[in-house]
C-alpha cells in the first residue's frame, strides 16, 4: 500500500506539471472535450519513428482531406501514400489505408475501445495499441516509446542496455500509470521526455520529478539510458535511370506492393545490391550520360548509393514490364515519390 501511496503521489505530481505546460498540439482534444479516436489513431501512426515538427503539416492535410476514418477507408492507396509523400516509413501509410479499410468492415467504423482488439488491426503494435487504448479511451495502459523509455531508465537508474532494459522499463511505467487520467498521464509522460527530460539534456532543475528521480540524485541523468552498440550498417548501390522525353515526361515505375517503398512511384533502378550488377538492363535503348554525384540515402538497415544516368527521347510507348507511366516534371510533387526519388529528381533537373 505504501508503495502505491508513493506512485499515485509521483504521479499526481506529473499531471499537475502537465495540467500548466501541455504542448498545444492539433491532434489533442481540448480540456473537457472527448478524444476522438479516428485523430489520436492517425497522429499516432504519423508519428511513429517521426517527429512532432515533420508530423506536424501532414496531419492537418490528412484530416482535412479525410475528416473520417470512413472517408480514409474510400480513398485510393495510391492518394494516400501520395499525400504521405515525404514523411517516410512507407508501409505506415499502406497499413493506414488498410487499417481504416478494416475498421470500417469489421468495427462499422468505430475503433474498438481495447489494447487487445486494436493489436489486432493492421499496423497497430504494442506501443501504438496502448497509446490509443490510453488517450482515446482513458485505459490504464502504459504507452512506452523512445521518450518514456529515456524518463523511466533515468528515474529508476537503470543501467541495463537497451533494448535488454525494455520489460522492465515497460513494467516500471505501468506502475505509474493512475486509475484516473490514464490518458493524460500518458500524454504527460510523452511531453517529458520530449521537452525537459530531453536525450542531451536532463533538465532536472525544472523537472516535476526530480525529487523522486534516482538517475538525478546519483548525477548519472544524462548518461541514461545505456544503449548496446549498433551493429555497422551495409551500403548497397544501383543506378537510377531519368528518361525525359522531348516534351518534358518523365518515365515513372510503381514499386511492387510489398518491400521497401512498397506502392510508391520511382525513378526506375537496378536492384539494390553489395555491387552494381555486371549486367546492367536500362528501361529503354538510348544513349546515356552519368552525373557526377552519385544519390545517398540512409535507410534503417543499410546505406544507399545510386548513380544517376540520364537520357532524353521522343519514345512515347512504356516499356515492358508493367508499373511505367509518363508523367510530366511539373507534375512530379503530386505523385507518391519517396524522398529518396526527390532526390533523384532533385539532382537530375539541375
Amino acid at each position: 500500500m505504501a508503495e502505491q501511496g508513493l506512485h499515485e503521489d509521483v504521479s499526481a505530481k506529473l499531471l499537475a506539471w502537465y495540467d500548466a505546460h501541455a504542448r498545444n498540439l492539433p491532434w489533442r482534444a481540448k480540456r473537457g472535450i472527448a478524444p476522438d479516436p479516428y485523430h489520436v489513431w492517425l497522429s499516432e501512426i504519423m508519428l511513429q519513428q517521426t517527429t512532432v515538427a515533420a508530423v506536424r503539416d501532414y496531419y492537418i492535410k490528412f484530416l482535412s482531406r479525410w475528416p473520417t476514418v470512413s472517408d480514409l477507408a474510400k480513398a485510393s492507396q495510391e492518394d494516400v501514400l501520395r499525400a504521405w509523400a515525404g514523411l517516410g516509413y512507407y508501409a505506415r501509410a499502406r497499413n493506414l489505408h488498410a487499417c481504416a479499410t478494416r475498421v470500417v468492415s469489421d468495427w462499422k467504423g468505430k475503433f474498438p475501445d481495447t489494447e487487445e482488439a486494436l493489436r489486432t488491426l493492421p499496423g497497430v503494435g504494442p506501443y501504438t495499441a496502448a497509446a490509443i487504448a490510453a488517450i482515446a479511451f482513458d485505459r490504464p495502459h502504459a504507452a512506452v516509446d523512445g521518450n518514456v523509455e529515456r524518463v523511466m531508465a533515468r528515474v529508476y537508474a537503470i543501467e541495463t542496455p537497451l533494448p535488454a532494459s525494455k520489460p522492465l522499463i515497460k513494467l516500471k511505467a505501468q506502475a505509474l500509470v493512475p486509475r484516473e487520467r490514464a490518458g493524460d498521464f500518458a500524454q504527460a509522460m510523452m511531453d517529458l521526455g520530449a521537452t525537459i527530460c530531453t536525450p542531451r539534456i536532463a533538465n532536472c532543475a525544472i523537472c516535476p520529478w526530480t525529487d523522486d528521480c534516482e538517475g538525478s540524485s546519483r548525477g548519472i541523468a544524462e548518461s541514461l539510458p545505456r544503449k548496446a552498440p549498433k551493429a555497422k550498417i551495409p551500403t548497397r548501390r544501383g543506378i537510377a535511370f531519368w528518361v525525359e522525353r522531348d516534351d518534358g515526361h518523365i518515365l515513372l515505375r510503381q514499386r511492387p506492393q510489398k518491400g521497401l517503398l512498397g506502392g510508391m512511384m520511382e525513378i526506375p533502378s537496378t536492384p539494390w545490391e553489395a555491387k552494381l550488377p555486371c549486367d546492367i538492363v536500362a528501361p529503354v535503348e538510348s544513349a546515356w550520360s552519368k552525373l557526377k554525384a552519385p544519390v545517398e540515402h540512409t535507410f534503417t538497415h543499410f546505406h544507399l548509393q545510386l548513380s544517376v544516368w540520364k537520357t532524353a527521347t521522343a519514345e512515347k510507348s512504356l516499356p515492358d514490364g508493367g508499373g511505367y507511366r509518363w508523367v510530366h516534371k511539373d507534375e512530379l510533387n503530386h505523385e507518391a515519390l519517396p524522398s529518396l526519388m526527390r532526390k533523384v529528381a532533385a539532382v537530375a533537373l539541375k
